[in-house]
């Protein structure tokens, strides 16, 4: 481990993990409308989701885009363009200070809403493009298996605290309404934060 900073690694990982997006406002959604089991439930398939990307890019996903400079790219100027969607969204909800949204979700047994957590986080282009420039960037080639299990573990980790966190925090009746007072606020700055991460990228030479 002596080539990998995983305190950096985990940073990246809570940054992209916490931020609003897909999974998190679907936790929040389900937490706020169905109960904290039905949030915790979501919150275990997101959970899974976010390993299974971990899983295969460790193993195969960064690899394939070391070898391969214009994949690499693609993503790159992909996970740009999405981080720029995401600030513009996030500016546009800002500026409007629209009421927060949450998606309307049906009452489902505990099953359903593990799957929901768990199809929704294998279809998030966040995540995909989260992992496969954690593991080509972040992680050096020829890294021992020990090396690739401990980032795995130490990520997997840290994304099942933060996602049930979240079910936890936005069962609260309390803590929701404080957080729907001040969305203006957040919205501002996540606007801040994608529009810089997205100019970071497309200026970045990383390959």
């Amino acid at each position: 481990m002596t080539e990998i900073s995983l305190p950096l690694i985990l940073l990246a990982a809570l940054l992209a993990g916490a931020s609003p997006g897909p999974a998190t406002l679907t936790i929040a959604g389900t937490s706020m409308a169905s109960g904290r089991r039905a949030g915790l439930a979501v919150a275990s398939g997101v959970t899974t989701g976010s390993f299974m990307w971990s899983v295969a890019a460790a193993f195969g996903l960064g690899a394939i885009m070391l070898a391969n400079v214009w994949l690499f790219e693609i993503i790159r100027y992909a996970g740009a363009a999405y981080l720029g969607w995401l600030a513009i969204k996030s500016a546009r909800a800002a500026w409007m200070g629209a009421a927060l949204k949450v998606p309307s979700v049906a009452q489902r047994n505990i099953k359903g809403h593990y799957a929901k957590g768990l199809g929704l986080h294998l279809t998030n282009p966040k995540a995909i493009l989260f992992f496969g420039a954690l593991y080509s960037v972040g992680v050096p080639p020829g890294t021992p298996a020990i090396g690739l299990v401990t980032v795995i573990l130490a990520v997997g980790v840290q994304s099942f605290i933060v996602f049930h966190g979240y079910a936890l925090i936005f069962s609260s009746a309390v803590m929701t309404r404080a957080y729907a007072r001040a969305k203006r606020v957040f919205e501002a700055a996540f606007a801040v934060f994608f529009g810089a991460a997205a100019m970071r990228i497309l200026t970045a030479r990383l390959v």
